[in-house]
């Protein structure tokens, strides 16, 4: 497993109040079809959502309701989607479906192009020191999405994940 260190974690390149350097668990998966991966990538948006609401629930009961972590589980154990939501509704006045999109649909990472414009002062011909100029590039980089990629609209926003030539 890669070590990824954050930025925020750290002072002088240590790790505050961990034990070690937080990990980063990434794979590379070949799926025999662009409808495979879709499925596969359906499925753990789905995961998340439903893990996301278990862990809603069961905090707002040990933390506002002062149950147990052991109650809290008991409590939860065999409800469906409706029941936690109607114990979110009706004991703490929170509608899951306003929570951030972050937490009921994690988040997405995919390659886009960006636009930089930086602006920067020019060093050469002597003339012309202390001028400044506008750069302006596009560069491909790792933009996080919060949205729902279950459905058709995520793909068809974005055909070029699929693509054969990306």
């Amino acid at each position: 497993m890669d070590r990824v260190m954050s930025t925020a974690l750290c002072l002088s390149g240590k790790a505050i109040g961990l034990k070690e350097e937080p990990g980063f668990d990434g794979r590379v998966v070949l799926y025999p079809s662009n409808q495979a991966l879709k499925d596969y990538l359906s499925w753990r948006q789905a995961d998340c959502h439903i893990n996301n609401l278990y862990n809603t629930v069961f905090w707002a009961l040990v933390q506002q309701s002062g149950l147990t972590p052991a109650q809290a589980q008991e409590r939860l154990q065999g409800t469906l989607a409706a029941d936690k939501n109607e114990i979110l509704f009706s004991e703490f006045n929170v509608n899951y479906n306003n929570e951030p999109l972050m937490n009921r649909k994690g988040t997405v990472l995919i390659w886009q192009k960006v636009v930089e414009v930086k602006t920067k002062e020019i060093k050469l011909p002597v003339e012309m020191e202390g001028k400044t100029m506008t750069v302006t590039r596009t560069r491909t980089r790792p933009v996080p999405l919060h949205c729902d990629i279950i459905g058709d609209a995520f793909w068809k926003e974005h055909p070029e994940i699929l693509d054969e030539d990306s």
